[in-house]
């Protein structure tokens, strides 16, 4: 039997949605050890812990009768972080006691109170909610926790992050002494295992991964672009890709709303998803995800906490998080219970050291690649409409009288526009950059590696206009997007300031320029092979214009 000491009704819902044996952290809440005991187990995102809980308290609840008893007040309380993971939960656990006659009731924030007041008098046999709207209940008299056996803390230390420390000691504090306490976390930092020690009695410990280890379902690729192409990089991620749904991660919710207005510009069927949207529209959000009416998916960090959509293979990180449990947290979305997935970094190149050192402390393993043009956009077109094709079926007669009537390249030719004028086109990418080089060379009379063939270009600014290195380079690098080692030798003077940058990369640097010309007062222009000023050349420098050599 691939799930032992399991009620036999939760049993038959396992095997009805095609659980053939449990996962790791399933398998660990059954063994005999952990039966009845607290649980303090750490897991990662998409391991299937929201059964493996229902699994481990169903005993509980059901004993050795074949159903549960009728709803009253609630046996089972299981507390999560947000709306999102609360519904989400409850639809979990909806499906697993449904055939035990199991009455499941929600209590979340943004939620009309009314309704929940009245099903929860109606009885449920477990409550699912988040910390505050529980507390509310608790307090207003309409949540008895009085017959609870088991309190599950799901995903506690984001609860513990998003600082509902207090409501959760009250809810737990109004529980019965005798209760099982089932403590559900990613990582157990030392408030999470303070609170383990406070609430917990002889608690069986579980992990079933090292909190380092990167998710092994994942395949993360790393795509070094030019700043300003990051919304054209998404577009192309998404269409390169391909995936039945997608989530494309940004920092801020005004980031969502430029990147969401950007796909559903291009032809994308994409929603947003951001703190500022209210219950319904999260909601109606959501269940366009689920019925497949929308394929993507925008949001901030915190409005995609705990979401699990069906099919979503890719996560892109439009920006970039700066933490690397941020970043294991968004691309967990993707590859959870037993599922591939990719997850897509896009890196403009001033990032791509900060990245480097994120993805170490990440302990995840990237591909660094190019980002997917048009053209390889269209060869993968080619391959997947190749791969759809099957059987003619009913068509044949139809198909041998089109090639009769048209050249078979003709109709061919004709089928692949079809299925390209139903997708949104790839765009024009920027140069990805010039390779990473060397630091300079020890010598500062002589040129660095790579700067051998050289052009000079010259700013209208310098010494009189307090021009510094300091603030030049930054500069230099996000108008021209360039890296600090891709800028040579920088000559100050009093009026203007010369700069080297590689022959080979003067013509992209020079296009980035025209594409971000937005300060008038600031021009950037080719000087050809003229290290100084004209003025400076004929005349011999004077003494308050000596070229100052900057860097080398």
């Amino acid at each position: 039997m691939p799930f032992p000491s399991v009620p036999a009704a939760l049993a038959a819902a396992l095997a009805a949605r095609g659980y053939a044996e449990p996962t790791p952290v399933q398998a660990a809440v059954l063994v005999p050890e952990a039966q009845g005991r607290d649980l303090l187990v750490s897991a990662q995102t998409g391991s299937g812990k929201t059964v493996a809980y229902g699994l481990a308290i169903a005993a509980n609840l059901i004993g050795d009768a074949e159903r549960l008893g009728t709803a009253g007040e609630p046996q089972a309380l299981v507390v999560a972080p947000t709306r999102e993971l609360a519904l989400q939960v409850a639809r979990e656990l909806d499906w697993l006691f449904d055939g035990a006659g199991g009455r499941i009731a929600t209590c979340v924030g943004g939620m009309e109170i009314r309704r929940e007041v009245r099903a929860l008098a109606q009885g449920a046999h477990i409550v699912v909610g988040t910390p505050g709207r529980l507390r509310d209940h608790l307090e207003r008299g309409t949540l008895s926790p009085g017959s609870l056996k088991a309190v599950v803390l799901d995903e506690a230390d984001e609860m513990l992050d998003l600082g509902f420390r207090d409501d959760l000691e009250e809810i737990l504090d109004s529980t019965p002494p005798e209760r099982r306490t089932l403590l559900f976390s990613a990582t157990l930092p030392k408030p999470i295992q303070t609170l383990a020690r406070r609430y917990q009695k002889d608690a069986f410990r579980i992990a079933t991964a090292d909190a380092r280890e990167a998710h092994g379902d994942i395949d993360y690729r790393a795509l070094r672009i030019a700043p300003s192409d990051v919304e054209i990089a998404v577009v192309n991620t998404l269409r390169f890709f391909e995936a039945g749904a997608a989530m494309v991660f940004a920092a801020t919710r005004e980031g969502v709303r430029r990147l969401h207005a950007s796909l559903v510009e291009r032809g994308f069927a994409a929603v947003a998803l951001s703190g500022e949207l209210s219950q319904a529209e999260r909601n109606h959000a959501l269940q366009a995800l689920r019925d497949r009416r929308a394929r993507v998916c925008v949001a901030t960090d915190v409005a995609a906490r705990g979401i699990d959509l069906p099919d979503l293979g890719l996560v892109i990180h439009a920006e970039l998080p700066n933490d690397p449990e941020v970043l294991q947290h968004r691309s967990g979305r993707t590859g959870r219970a037993g599922r591939k997935g990719i997850c897509v970094l896009l890196v403009p190149y001033p990032k791509v050291r900060r990245t480097e050192s994120l993805l170490r402390a990440a302990n995840v393993r990237a591909t660094w690649m190019d980002p997917p043009t048009a053209e390889a956009i269209h060869a993968q077109d080619e391959a997947r409409l190749l791969d759809s094709i099957g059987e003619a079926g009913d068509e044949r007669e139809a198909a041998k009288a089109l090639l009769a009537a048209k050249p078979a390249v003709d109709i061919a030719a004709a089928l692949l526009r079809l299925q390209r004028t139903r997708l949104p086109a790839p765009e024009d990418l920027s140069d990805s950059g010039p390779a990473q080089r060397p630091g300079p060379a020890g010598d500062p009379g002589q040129a660095r590696p790579g700067f051998e063939d050289s052009v000079w270009f010259r700013i209208n600014a310098g010494r009189n206009a307090n021009v510094d290195p300091r603030w030049l380079l930054p500069y230099l690098c996000r108008r021209g997007h360039l890296t600090k080692r891709d800028i040579g030798a920088i000559r100050i003077f009093d009026r203007e300031t010369r700069f080297e940058v590689p022959r080979a990369a003067a013509g992209k640097f020079a296009a980035a320029l025209r594409k971000s010309d937005t300060d008038p007062d600031v021009v950037i222009e080719p000087a050809g092979d003229r290290a100084e000023p004209v003025r400076a050349m004929r005349r011999g420098p004077p003494p308050g214009a000596q070229p100052r050599h900057a860097r080398r």
